[in-house]
């Protein structure tokens, strides 16, 4: 290799570079040397380590609530995530803020929140709550910890909210998507994912995966995070939640497509080759046909329909509140709440349910019990709530007295009566939930009444009224106390599963 020799002096044509061994000084140049090659070596360093933190995404609190879906910036602070409170409750309702020294007030609609910076007790409506953390204030910007929203947020809105801390993710009031995913049985290589509301998601495959990514709905995790399917080319699905979103993962043999039906609620995968180019990778502008107000009629998938073992049925809806249970809590959304958690309950047991109410519709009486009778469906489960008393009141149909005008005639039953020839298998099912309910250690009555709709109800039916455990009636929208009545009253109907599907 030749060598490379250094020249000192200035040359025409030659680089100049000094020895490393010479200093500034001893070299016996006296002109001022130039400081940028310096600066731009120090700035291109500090870019350099810069890089890393600029890539670091800033995390965001993903909000799902009935007036808008939106994200707010978390602030790390103290070691801790924090949230706006101010801007989280703006798009919700009326609110204003207000500084006064180390005082924040802010006002929600009409309910006051009296907040101090350092305290970690702030007083909402004179009443004492919990932030978990320090109260912080930069700007006249009042900061919660996010751990405590799940405790603060029903103060103000009186009604639940849910946060998923480790996810980022804030459900208020009842509005999560449930979902319920079967091999199809005409097919075990088209695996079907009902949803209870329209959902868009982003589609993404690699090699023995498909991912499907729910950036802006309010999905919410099946009773277990992990499915598993009697099918050798989809073995199993799993549901995890990060970074403000949820995700469902499809572990494939073969590369699947996915289609879109039902007006977005439904979402078929199936080998690419198999599933027809008209429902791939588009949602069609026609909505599914409805057989009552506000019911959507059973999906259809491409060969026959589904057939459902259970009906759930809220009660009340739409200007039917039903029972005042708190100034700012309404029977009609509890019922609802219920119903989906007891669907994803029952589906995750092998049972096929449809909630029949699933929206703030109006349903009469006499539409439940004749959607219920089309149905055909093994058992009926009507859900209430109450403010009074505790625990859970199980109730079968209280027939009144038939006179002639109410005898069947021919191959027509009495509508006041049509439960007769059911009866004692609505109180085996009564029996079966009342014991699984005690099993759970909560308080239970078995009772007969003359109910609408049971009485017109021709298979098994039952209905289930819920109290709170204790006198806070607040307890009713908690997820922990629903999913323990919801994972009993599922219980008790597979306990007598193979006695309703008997019935005539």
């Amino acid at each position: 290799m030749p060598s490379i020799s250094r020249r000192v002096g200035r040359a025409p044509g030659h680089l100049v570079v000094p020895s490393p061994a010479a200093h500034p000084c001893s070299c016996g140049d006296n002109r001022p040397r130039h400081p940028w090659p310096r600066f731009f070596s120090l700035l291109t360093m500090l870019l350099f380590l810069c890089i890393p933190l600029c890539a670091a995404p800033e995390k965001h609190l993903s909000v799902y609530s009935t007036a808008a879906n939106y994200s707010l910036p978390i602030v790390q602070r103290q070691g801790r995530d924090y949230i706006g409170l101010l801007e989280l409750l703006e798009p919700l309702g009326t609110v204003s803020a207000k500084t006064d020294g180390l005082h924040w007030r802010l006002h929600y609609n009409n309910i006051l929140g009296e907040f101090t910076v350092d305290k970690t007790r702030a007083r909402i409506q004179g009443r004492d709550a919990d932030l978990s953390a320090k109260f912080l204030m930069e700007n006249g910007r009042g900061l919660v910890p996010l751990a405590s929203l799940n405790s603060l947020l029903p103060r103000f809105l009186g009604g639940p909210a849910n946060l998923h801390e480790e996810s980022a993710r804030l459900f208020i009031g009842n509005v999560a998507t449930h979902f319920t995913a079967l091999v199809a049985p005409e097919d075990p290589a088209h695996l079907v994912f009902q949803f209870t509301a329209p959902v868009n998601p982003s589609v993404a495959t690699e090699p023995g995966k498909l991912h499907l990514t729910f950036s802006h709905e309010p999905l919410t995790a099946p009773a277990s995070p992990t499915l598993t399917f009697a099918s050798k080319t989809i073995p199993s699905a799993a549901y995890s939640e990060g970074n403000g979103a949820a995700e469902i993962t499809v572990t494939t043999n073969v590369p699947l497509m996915a289609g879109f039906s039902n007006d977005g609620r439904t979402i078929t995968l199936a080998p690419a080759k198999s599933l027809p180019a008209a429902t791939v990778a588009s949602k069609p502008a026609m909505p599914a046909p409805q057989n009552v107000q506000g019911a959507q009629s059973p999906p259809i998938p491409s060969s026959a329909p589904r057939r459902y073992f259970a009906v759930v049925d809220a009660s009340h809806g739409g200007a039917d509140r039903g029972e005042a249970l708190s100034p700012t809590l309404a029977e009609k959304d509890v019922t609802l709440a219920f119903a989906r958690r007891l669907r994803q309950e029952l589906e995750s047991r092998g049972i096929s349910t449809l909630v029949l109410r699933d929206s703030d519709a109006n349903l009469s009486l006499d539409d439940r019990a004749f959607f219920a009778n089309t149905t055909h469906a093994a058992v009926y489960i009507a859900l209430h709530a109450a403010s009074s008393g505790h625990g859970v009141r199980v109730y079968t149909a209280l027939l009144p007295y038939a006179n002639a005008t109410d005898d069947d005639r021919g191959p027509f039953r009495s509508w006041p009566t049509a439960q007769a020839s059911s009866i004692p298998t609505s109180q085996a099912a009564a029996a079966s939930v009342a014991e699984a309910l005690k099993k759970g250690e909560i308080t239970v009555r078995t009772l007969t009444a003359p109910l609408r709709p049971l009485n017109n109800i021709v298979t098994a039916a039952i209905a289930v009224e819920v109290a709170p455990p204790a006198s806070d009636v607040s307890s009713l929208t908690a997820p922990d106390y629903q999913q323990l009545i919801a994972g009993a009253v599922a219980n008790g109907i597979v306990a007598i599963r193979a006695q309703l599907a008997a019935a005539p």
